[in-house]
């Protein structure tokens, strides 16, 4: 079986295609902008232009655009072939990596670059099963939720600066390390995880 990973969430664009759980092909590349047009190029770059029985996508929190983008995209390829199409989220795939690059077994905690200079934060335990629901903070109250050791994310280093000491594990999304994720991180019926309410409010009805 195979399985057609995108991710664009963030300010990384990255996409892999897996045969089982072997990886056949895949690409990262740091964008900031840009995954509109990066993003169809580089799956059709992959074997048979990336054609698979699954497609996983990462649903945010991120890049509001970002993340618009790849979903558009997994959906309209899902559509076209008839994959079965899952989703995940930045920080579990964060976490898994870190888990992995530490090699320690402890907990960690993911700090990502949120809106309105606060942090997108969760915590994952000892087994990388999350401890609460993706939260967007401030940085100090970021620094006093957090209680793990291991920092992982793009704000891993301000948040191990303002804790004072831990293992910072400066991280973005990478498709090629989907492997590492646990099947209960896969969500059926995907859709956006902005993170945070939306900055526009509708007016209230007369």
């Amino acid at each position: 079986m195979r399985q057609l990973v995108i991710d664009c969430a963030t300010e990384a664009c990255s996409v892999a295609l897996f045969e089982d759980e072997l990886l056949i092909a895949g690409n990262f590349e740091m964008l900031g902008r840009g995954h509109a047009e990066k993003l169809v190029p580089m799956i059709a770059a992959l074997p048979n232009k990336g054609k698979a029985d699954q497609i996983a996508v990462n649903i945010g929190p991120g890049s509001f655009t970002g993340i618009r983008v790849g979903l558009a995209a997994a959906k309209a390829l899902s559509l076209a072939w008839g994959s079965v199409l899952f989703g995940y989220q930045t920080p579990a795939l964060i976490a898994a990596m870190a888990r992995q690059q530490d090699g320690s077994g402890q907990a960690v905690d993911v700090a990502l670059t949120g809106g309105h200079g606060e942090w997108f934060f969760q915590s994952f335990d000892r087994d990388g099963v999350p401890e609460n629901q993706v939260l967007s903070l401030t940085p100090e109250t970021a620094t006093q939720t957090s209680k793990a050791d291991i920092f992982a994310g793009s704000q891993a280093e301000a948040l191990r600066a303002l804790r004072g000491s831990g293992i910072a594990l400066t991280i973005w999304p990478d498709a090629r390390q989907f492997q590492l994720l646990h099947s209960t991180a896969m969500i059926a019926n995907p859709s956006p995880s902005y993170g945070r309410a939306p900055d526009a409010k509708l007016p209230a009805s007369a």
